[in-house]
């Protein structure tokens, strides 16, 4: 089922048949509806391997304060960004530690979060005044495909009202957002169904501030110094 914003409506199309009078539209149609609405400043919440996300360009400040007002989000917490390939990382994050480089070879695209020194590049809007990103490259094409589009990272935040549960399909998504957002494309139900791993690679030992789809076993085997922060 794909949701879109006419006016001040958000309808549903469902995939087989049609509803109010629209045709049914293929996923690569939903992401270049995608990608118009992202450029022209407005939401979408998207697929990934791990939970739904909900996006705007990184570079338009009124998007990115959209996403803190429909999610109810506090304005001191970061938003991440999604990248959609390994070579958009230097455009985001300087310097990039040795350590993030053996994670991101081995974890990347994936469901591995890491928090890198931001470059200067990067608006305060998005980390919340800090001097961190954290960063994600996906492994699903749906995300890849809107960033690739757009020509930007896009915002990578879960699409869910601020302490609620995560979505794993579209109708979750639409049971907590509703038509506060432009578009929902709807890929599913996520095949991974749990959040990210996030790793804090900023300081001299890699810290896991939460541990998620990648165990912290599995990271062992690239960082074995790696650690656990404290309370997780």
């Amino acid at each position: 089922m794909l949701y879109y914003r006419q006016g001040e409506n958000l309808f549903s199309v469902t995939s087989q048949t049609q509803t109010l009078d629209k045709p049914s539209l293929k996923i690569q149609q939903q992401i270049e509806k995608g990608v118009s609405i992202l450029r022209q400043g407005g939401i979408v919440a998207y697929p990934t391997d791990t939970v739904y996300g909900l996006g705007a360009g990184a570079s338009l400040p009124q998007a990115v304060e959209r996403i803190y007002e429909v999610k109810k989000r506090p304005r001191n917490m970061p938003l991440p960004l999604l990248l959609a390939d390994i070579s958009q990382i230097i455009e985001v994050a300087e310097p990039v530690p040795p350590a993030a480089w053996s994670l991101i070879r081995s974890f990347l695209p994936g469901a591995l979060t890491l928090v890198l020194p931001k470059a200067k590049s990067v608006p305060d809007n998005i980390t919340a005044g800090g001097t961190t990103i954290a960063i994600r490259i996906p492994a699903h094409p749906v995300p890849r495909a809107l960033i690739k589009g757009v020509g930007t990272p896009v915002i990578g935040t879960s699409a869910n009202l601020s302490g609620r549960p995560s979505p794993l399909t579209a109708d979750e998504v639409y049971s907590q957002l509703g038509d506060k957002i432009d578009l929902i494309i709807d890929g599913g139900r996520c095949p991974g169904g749990q959040e990210s791993t996030v790793v804090d690679v900023t300081g001299e030992t890699p810290v896991i501030l939460r541990e998620g789809a990648i165990s912290r076993k599995e990271l062992e085997q690239v960082c074995d110094n790696i650690l656990l922060r404290e309370g997780e």
